[in-house]
């Protein structure tokens, strides 16, 4: 955001030209990580590293001026491929919904040392939840996000679920945004199952797990088998707990293993809301607590599913973006006006008067890096006389 030495702001939110995943990149190590892939008789240069697991890494990968994410599995503890046929089963089944990320294809990328591994062709996405959860430094996202975040995943696990697929896995890093198509989209199919044919015992991270999952996690680490498999209720759960982040702003891991927690989350949900609730209006924060509260019951019978939830009065209220902007940039200090011209000069950017200099200083501090509607927030000071004779640059300058 900007300001000049008065207290005028000027905020430019403008699409991100390079896609970018959650996690930061790594530069590529490589004695590591591949150079380049042969992908479909084409290569692709490796440009970074986005994140690295025990079974598999992931690269963002370019060609010409196409980019993609190659997902490279290491062969097993076994000498086997179980986690690259188990997502690539997966996703080729639950192929076509708009919130699930796309598998372009599968491969065999042959190293110069002689080893094969089995690799995913994926749709490259940007920022995940995870990384928003950062950025928001303890303080709550927007209800426009929040609730744009929750009918994306909600329309995602409606589909899976009616596949008959649990994703087992929901978590932060696990949701992503699309620049391209303006939503939110689950990745990392690795630990999901058909409901009634669960194949794997240890289930969702920490955190976000789910009271059943928890148990049958416990009963296996003791060699003990569980009455039943985990079903689509442990995914509502994790996401309850994601959106009760969102909300607050607040890392919740070390709270939902707590005691308090275990004896009544729903009081401490209480309090999570009635100290947050004083900067969102009062109406959508009602319908929100509520939302999530259906979430998060202890069995799992009681939980609400994902095409209930979906019918929650929550969805029915239309967040501005224009508003959304307000209401967050009101939180740095006074705004006498703001202004989002439609055309040119101007377009593009985001205008915001502050009553003084030092809370435009201090909205600019905390603002550069956030996202609005997908787009990341560059700021930068301008000059109040300039901004009250309608003088407007058409890019930030």
């Amino acid at each position: 955001m900007a300001c000049s030495s008065g207290s005028n702001a000027k905020m430019s939110s403008p699409n991100v030209s390079t896609p970018v995943m959650a996690v930061t990149p790594d530069a590529v190590d490589q004695k590591t990580s591949p150079a380049v892939f042969e992908i479909f008789g084409k290569i692709w240069n490796v440009q970074a590293r986005l994140g690295q697991g025990v079974s598999a890494s992931v690269y963002r990968v370019s060609s010409g001026r196409a980019s993609s994410a190659v997902k490279e599995f290491q062969v097993d503890a076994q000498g086997g491929d179980y986690g690259y046929l188990k997502e690539s089963s997966v996703l080729e089944k639950i192929q076509g919904h708009k919130n699930i990320v796309t598998l372009y294809g599968m491969f065999t990328n042959h190293n110069p040392f002689g080893v094969a591994t089995h690799c995913l062709l994926l749709e490259l996405l940007d920022v995940s939840v995870s990384e928003l959860l950062v950025r928001v430094s303890n303080q709550g996202h927007s209800m426009w996000l929040i609730q744009h975040c929750a009918r994306d995943v909600l329309e995602a696990l409606s589909f899976l679920h009616r596949e008959g697929y649990v994703h087992a896995d929901l978590k932060p890093r696990n949701i992503l945004w699309s620049a391209d198509d303006e939503c939110f989209k689950l990745i990392d199919f690795g630990l999901s199952f058909k409901e009634g044919h669960q194949d794997v015992k240890y289930i969702q991270t920490d955190g976000y797990r789910a009271p059943e999952a928890e148990l049958q996690n416990s009963l296996a680490q003791a060699g003990l088998e569980s009455d039943s498999g985990c079903t689509t209720a442990v995914d509502l759960w994790s996401l309850g707990i994601i959106l009760l982040e969102m909300f607050s702003g607040i890392k919740l891991k070390e709270t939902v293993k707590s005691q308090e927690w275990k004896d009544n989350s729903s009081a401490i949900v209480d309090h999570i809301f009635s100290s947050n609730a004083v900067v969102y209006p009062a109406i959508p924060v009602f319908h929100l607590r509520d939302l999530i509260k259906s979430m998060l019951h202890n069995d799992p019978k009681l939980r609400s599913t994902a095409e209930a939830a979906l019918i929650n009065p929550f969805f029915s209220i239309p967040f501005d973006i224009i508003e959304d902007m307000k209401e967050e940039c009101q939180k740095y200090g006074t705004v006498v006006s703001l202004l989002i011209p439609k055309e040119n000069p101007g377009k593009g950017q985001v205008f915001v008067e502050y009553a003084n200099a030092g809370d435009s200083k201090e909205a600019q501090r905390l603002l550069t890096g956030r996202t609005f509607d997908g787009k990341f927030v560059v700021t930068t000071f301008y000059p109040l006389s300039a901004y009250k004779r309608g003088y407007l640059y058409q890019t930030v300058q």
